[in-house]
């Protein structure tokens, strides 16, 4: 399957509702996709690991989505053959006190993965540019300068664009997500959510409450894709009204990613190979 398809272009404008939720491409039903996710889950395992022992490059994965869309769980399959030494993942909610006397992209600046490793946001510094967007009072708990307020959104655009150029050229390849479920999908899981005792823990009454801004998110987050998708850090928009094929999608946006870096295992000199050569004599020399 051609992934572009799900990439948003960083040279014209975009419209969300041209974006099928319910696409399913080339599979036909669930088992079709889970036995091509755990082929993929184990290429993602190999690729990890020469990452790792390369120690060039690092990889940030961003998740954003709206509520019940399936971040979670989409990170559970994905990284589920993962080293946890080379992966770390991070959750952003609501800023913290320490967090809001800080710029908005310090709690994220100070988790970007180390080279070698994998970094998933769960939520990211593009909250700033959605739910506050949406919901503009929770600027004034940012204690922004008066003058910072002229053409905010605009302006963090430009911001967050410098900073994600920044990271690439500097080794940090970053990959952003957009889970993009339905409201008729997302209201299937609230009830879902309700309904089974086991899950009552994931739902909480604000999730409604936010569901009402549907329209308004929206329009947040097509501006935040016309503006943010570029070449160095394009945007993906992800089919997620079916769990499954979600996964599979942004497995293999991964794989590819991370293919196109030419890894390899490091290469040892010859001094270092004449040490393994006499280790191996001596080991072999020890008595059992």
């Amino acid at each position: 399957m051609k992934h572009d398809r799900f990439c948003v272009p960083h040279d014209k404008k975009i419209k969300l509702k041209d974006y099928d939720t319910s696409f399913t491409g080339e599979f036909n039903n669930k088992h079709e996709a889970t036995a091509a996710l755990k082929s993929d889950v184990r290429r993602l395992a190999e690729l990890q690991d020469v990452l790792y022992a390369h120690d060039t490059y690092g990889v940030l994965i961003i998740f954003q989505a709206m509520d019940a869309a399936g971040k979670d769980g989409t990170i559970k399959h994905v990284m589920s053959g993962i080293n946890p030494q080379g992966c770390q993942v991070f959750s952003f909610k609501k800023p913290s006190a320490e967090e809001l006397d800080h710029d908005y992209l310090w709690r994220c600046m100070k988790s970007v993965p180390e080279r070698g490793r994998i970094g998933i946001f769960n939520r990211s510094y593009y909250e700033e540019v959605l739910v506050t967007r949406v919901h503009p009072e929770l600027l004034d708990y940012q204690k922004l300068p008066p003058k910072s307020r002229r053409g905010i959104w605009k302006r963090r655009f430009r911001e967050i664009n410098n900073y994600e150029r920044y990271l690439h050229d500097n080794g940090i390849i970053v990959l952003k997500f957009f889970l993009n479920v339905s409201k008729k999908e997302q209201k299937k899981r609230f009830l879902d959510r309700i309904n089974r005792a086991e899950k009552n823990w994931k739902f909480s009454a604000s999730d409604v409450k936010e569901r009402g801004h549907w329209d308004d998110y929206m329009d947040a987050y097509e501006d935040m894709f016309n503006n943010t998708s570029t070449r160095y850090a394009p945007w993906h928009v992800i089919p997620a009204d079916k769990k499954w094929f979600a996964r599979g999608a942004v497995a293999q946006i991964i794989i590819e990613a991370l293919e196109k870096l030419d890894l390899h295992y490091p290469k040892v000199n010859d001094e270092h190979l004449e040490r393994l050569a006499d280790a191996k004599v001596q080991l072999e020399a020890e008595d059992e």
